[in-house]
């Protein structure tokens, strides 16, 4: 499957942004979507992970209760919604897919075989 991830931005703190990973040549119907960020400097990081197969969705502790994992079906897109937004949120946001993988709290970005593009995310007054 291929990845195009989209929907960054500059937003004020406390703002939102959506961001979309759409999917092609496969259905997302058997895949797990993780989403990781990675800043300057830092490593990449774990954000999320969903998987309609096995209808859980997990979240890093530094995004629970802020950011949440939706699917349209139908358009074959993962939506990651980021509310409350922090400076510590900016970064690089990636989607990556596995096929019939269970999602954990502890993916890795090893456990994903396919990568989208990455969008940035700025969040700043």
């Amino acid at each position: 499957v291929q990845l195009q991830a989209s929907g960054g931005g500059l937003v004020q703190p406390r703002g939102s942004l959506r961001l979309s990973c759409a999917g092609s040549g496969s259905s997302f119907d058997h895949y797990a979507i993780g989403w990781f960020r990675q800043a300057p400097g830092k490593e990449r990081e774990w954000v999320s992970c969903s998987s309609t197969n096995y209808g859980n969705t997990y979240y890093a502790d530094s995004v629970k209760g802020r950011f949440s994992v939706s699917r349209d079906k139908a358009k074959n897109t993962v939506f990651l919604q980021m509310n409350s937004l922090k400076p510590e949120d900016t970064a690089v946001y990636y989607c990556a897919a596995e096929s019939w993988m269970v999602c954990t709290d502890r993916v890795i970005s090893t456990d994903f075989d396919s990568w989208g593009q990455g969008t940035q995310v700025t969040v700043s007054s």
